[in-house]
């Protein structure tokens, strides 16, 4: 690294994991953290996940697979045999963390389980990715992304009014949630190991992480008994039996795009944003059916569903004669809670982003290109999280890491090859 060590620079990450734990691995690496991301011989079957880049299928060029295992280094090795799991242990010996997605109890059916490397090496930490965590009744279940996301409670808060549940986008958001949850748990467990000189086992299940994620439902059960479900571009304000929840409406059309805007009152900020934008609109001719409108007077608690939906409309038509642009521009100028929904290519050319170097240029030698990757979520002057190396190929560095760390020569890895254990 350039100037600064990372957060993480010293230790060693063992990772086992397929797409459920491929973020946990990314996250410790881009923190410094040396991740030797383990596959099976001839390579990990997530590389045929696309899309693929130029729109060429192979297993080198995965999208999904360069974004989510930046900053680790890659070896071959088949632990399910004898001399793959002596590989194993060898490497073992230097490693802090181990990181697997394995169907529970698949470690410890082949000798690698947390209750034998901690025998052997007591201040290791482990951390197991699963769909619903190593125990329960669920706990050998077989999942999908998909079907974490839903039990977990996401997928329920996702589409439109009176109408079915639809998941969130096509990337794998249990996994990643997951991923997240683990390289927390892992950096929390090294915090413990270094004050106790004791490692553990962190147990992250999808299901949970998930839930983790919808907090509001859960709140508007406690307190109203109400379940939340998908709203769309509404917000549905909970209201108590027998008044029905009031829809507001937060996401507007405007001449190139959608915006969100805040409207209603309640609060000074939401008043004054709301108070805001219909004199902008009055000053243009329009929204006049608001005209001297007393936002503080405005309660989503008793306001009748029709009433808001008129008061709604009339602003809507005054955002529909401007581009999101503009909506912001002006929007600043004015202090009103609006900003533009923005697509991929607005966030490539957001400023802000721009401005704090979020975008990161990584060099893909065997592409003879140079692609552009987010980069760090968070700032840390002395420990900064980048992005160390690009994904690496399938077994790019068993040489480095055999040869030059086991010292195994080439006549063994040869032989280590042809039987299929590298």
């Amino acid at each position: 690294m350039t100037g600064h060590e990372g957060l993480l620079t010293g230790y060693r990450a063992l990772d086992l994991t397929d797409t459920k734990g491929h973020l946990c691995g990314k996250i410790l690496g881009d923190f410094g953290a040396d991740v030797i991301k383990i596959e099976k011989p001839g390579g990990d079957r997530c590389r045929n996940r696309g899309p693929f880049y130029k729109d060429v299928p192979d297993a080198q060029r995965s999208l999904s697979w360069f974004a989510h295992n930046t900053s680790k280094r890659g070896i071959t090795l088949n632990v399910e045999v004898p001399d793959g799991q002596r590989i194993f242990r060898r490497l073992l010996e230097r490693a802090d963390f181990v990181i697997e997605s394995f169907d529970p109890g698949y470690m410890d059916s082949i000798g690698l389980g947390y209750a034998e490397l901690e025998r052997e090496k007591p201040d290791i930490i482990m951390t197991s990715i699963s769909a619903f965590g190593q125990n329960g009744p669920f706990s050998h279940y077989k999942a999908t992304d998909l079907t974490a996301g839903a039990m977990g409670g996401l997928v329920r808060i996702m589409g439109e009014p009176g109408r079915p549940p639809v998941r969130m986008s096509c990337d794998p958001q249990a996994y990643l949630q997951a991923g997240l949850h683990g390289a927390m748990a892992s950096m929390v467990a090294l915090y413990h190991r270094n004050l106790t000189g004791e490692g553990q086992h962190v147990d992250v299940s999808m299901q949970e992480a998930v839930e983790l994620s919808t907090m509001i439902p859960i709140e508007a059960w406690d307190m109203m008994k109400a379940n939340v479900v998908g709203m769309g571009q509404f917000y549905a304000s909970q209201r108590r039996p027998p008044q029905r929840p009031l829809l507001l409406r937060w996401v507007f059309p405007c001449k190139d795009g959608h915006v969100v805007f805040y409207y209603g009152g309640g609060q000074a900020g939401i008043v004054e944003s709301s108070s805001a934008l219909v004199r902008w609109g009055n000053e243009e001719g329009m929204i006049l059916e608001l005209k001297d409108y007393d936002f503080t007077k405005w309660d989503g608690s008793t306001m009748p569903q029709d009433e808001l939906d008129r008061q709604v409309d009339a602003v809507g038509r005054f955002l529909m004669t401007k581009t999101k642009d503009e909506l912001y521009e002006g929007a600043v100028k004015r202090n009103i809670m609006l900003c533009p929904c923005a697509n991929t290519t607005d966030i490539l050319r957001n400023r802000q982003l721009e401005a704090r170097r979020f975008w990161e240029k990584v060099h893909h030698p065997e592409l003879e290109d140079t692609l552009v990757y987010p980069g760090a979520p968070l700032k840390m002057q002395e420990t900064p999280w980048r992005i160390q190396r690009r994904a690496p190929l399938i077994g790019e560095h068993n040489e480095e890491v055999y040869g030059e760390e086991l010292g195994l020569s080439s006549k063994e890895l040869a032989i280590l090859k042809s039987q299929n254990v590298i």
